[in-house]
């Protein structure tokens, strides 16, 4: 394809596929889409894993990697922060709502102090680090999910010849990103899964588009809610290099889900997936559960806390949540939950992602086919 995305990533398609999952990120890659890898829990140590296993089975082929450096959580400036050291700013009352809530559907929760050494949520400095170590791998792509990356960023992915995305949620941010320098930009509208803002990826894509060309040529990958190869044409159509995607690839052989909450997609309409600062403290879209109706709907709910203090309360309890569902506990289903679009509700079954590749680049073709079509 004639795209700017194509020929900066090195890609046939324009499709990028945004994982946690390495399977996914490999498979995706393979196909002739882009995987990026979201390395927001990964260590040093484990990101050269990761690399290491992608590189040994991405058979040549280019992908990027993803993390998360923002300047609007409640510990910006402070340095060397720890898990640990952030325990005591956590309200007795947040723990309890957590523990009472989950003890409602029989799952035990405790709090397991963290080792003296690890990082807090959404750590910057690990996030460096982790760059580091990616640039000894043939990444082709650095993509910052939070806010404008920071000048490091920048200067490591220059030194190194790799450009630079990040995720943009409004027409200002989208601004300041290309003041910032950064190569491409990830215009998210509301509809996408994680963190994103309120504008419809419909209405803010043209936007920012239209913005953004004032300034300097900045190419656009459009994201949030894009599930098929149509809506990737449609995206095109407004001025799109290509897609981001996330949502789509959750509900696959390969990705990092439990199958309960793969029937819990399929089984979900689009207005199932909701947004709440439950899970990080910042508003994030993840399919709705007891979990968010408890913290977002309950008259007794202490509210969430600011980013990354939310997440001190939320971790530990997901994971006693999916470790009681996977043992058999059918109450605690009812709390099972994770970051996913409005996209779900076009969720119908569990796929490879080679075959959704192929999917995306089928209903494409179909797509221009009936455009060329309207005006042949």
């Amino acid at each position: 394809m004639k795209s700017v995305i194509c020929e900066m990533l090195g890609v046939e398609f324009p499709l990028v596929a945004f994982s946690h999952c390495r399977d996914v990120v490999a498979a995706v890659s393979r196909a002739g889409g882009f995987g990026v890898l979201g390395a927001l829990q990964h260590t040093p140590e484990s990101i050269e894993e990761e690399l290491r296993w992608i590189d040994d089975h991405v058979g040549g082929k280019p992908y990027g990697l993803d993390v998360l450096i923002s300047s609007s959580i409640a510990t910006a400036g402070e340095g060397s922060v720890t898990y640990n050291s952030l325990e005591g700013r956590v309200p007795a009352r947040h723990r309890e709502f957590a523990k009472e809530l989950l003890e409602k559907f029989d799952v035990p929760l405790t709090y397991t102090p963290a080792a003296d050494d690890l990082g807090q949520p959404y750590d910057p400095e690990r996030a460096l680090a982790v760059l580091d170590v990616a640039f000894r791998h043939p990444i082709k792509l650095i993509a910052n999910a939070l806010g404008v990356p920071p000048p490091e960023m920048i200067s490591k992915a220059r030194k190194h010849g790799v450009p630079v995305a990040a995720l943009v949620g409004a027409k200002e941010h989208a601004l300041r990103q290309v003041a910032a320098g950064v190569d491409i930009l990830v215009v998210q509208g509301t509809e996408a899964g994680g963190h994103c803002g309120e504008v419809s990826t419909m209405v803010l894509v043209p936007e920012v588009i239209k913005a953004v060309k004032q300034v300097r040529e900045v190419p656009v990958l459009a994201a949030g809610g894009i599930m098929t190869g149509r809506q990737m044409a449609a995206c095109m159509a407004m001025g799109a290099a290509g897609v981001w995607t996330g949502s789509v690839w959750l509900a696959t052989v390969e990705a990092e889900t439990t199958e309960i909450f793969r029937q819990k997609m399929i089984d979900a309409t689009s207005r199932d997936a909701v947004r709440s600062k439950s899970r990080s403290g910042k508003a994030a879209r993840q399919l709705r559960s007891a979990w968010t109706d408890a913290w977002d709907r309950d008259p007794n709910s202490p509210g969430a806390l600011a980013m990354p203090l939310q997440s001190l309360v939320s971790d530990e309890a997901f994971r006693a949540i999916n470790r009681a569902a996977d043992s058999g506990n059918a109450k605690a289903v009812q709390l099972v939950s994770y970051f996913v679009g409005q996209g779900v509700g076009l969720v119908d079954s569990v796929q490879s992602c080679t075959t959704v590749v192929q999917g995306f680049k089928e209903d494409f073709l179909a797509a221009i086919e009936d455009l060329e079509y309207l005006i042949s």
